[in-house]
């Protein structure tokens, strides 16, 4: 397991500082490079984890209706910019043969997979094959929203846009109707 090195990503945000005409030895940027370390450290935490992990532990429960956990809030750092983005995250599963997990193991799991550089469309889809594939459900659906800085601070300029992705497994692929209430439920206040 490779742990972050503080010291190279300190003398990376030096460098930085210098190429873009700042006094890395002023004041306000004396400890600048310490605290950005401390924070990659913190938001890259993900790469140290494998979102499986999270559903090892199951419970036998007589319960094969929707499980729905949504308006897990997200934040990653696109890896083309290396730039924030946020929003929530939605988990739908059918649990099989009363395979269920911790209600709060769901939203570990998109923690660990967001707190790496990232793609929303990677989020969604490693959410949705690590439950399909792990808690072996009759179905998942997982839908990300979320806003990138890449697009509201730079490039387009564009505040507010949300980007929504869905990946759906199992019977969430082949059934409309199930997709759509889930949608709904999603929706619904």
């Amino acid at each position: 397991m490779t742990q972050v090195n503080r010291t190279q990503i300190e003398e990376a945000v030096r460098l930085i500082l210098e190429a873009i005409g700042e006094d890395p030895n002023r004041e306000g940027l004396l400890d600048t490079p310490k605290r950005v370390a401390k924070m990659y450290e913190e938001v890259f935490s993900g790469l140290q984890q494998d979102p499986k992990e999270y559903f090892q532990t199951v419970f036998s429960e007589e319960h094969e209706e929707l499980v729905l956990v949504k308006d897990i809030t997200l934040y990653s750092m696109c890896e083309h910019h290396l730039v924030p983005f946020f929003g929530k995250a939605h988990v739908a599963y059918l649990p099989r043969n009363g395979r269920v997990t911790g209600l709060s193991k769901l939203a570990r799991a998109v923690e660990a997979v967001s707190r790496r550089p990232q793609l929303q469309e990677r989020i969604t889809a490693v959410l949705a094959d690590s439950i399909y594939e792990t808690l072996e459900p009759h179905g998942v659906m997982v839908l990300v929203e979320a806003e990138h800085m890449c697009m509201t601070m730079r490039g387009v300029n564009k505040p507010g846009t949300r980007t929504l992705t869905t990946s759906t497994r199992g019977v969430f692929d082949e059934d409309s109707n199930l997709r759509s209430e889930v949608l709904s439920l999603i929706k619904h206040p």
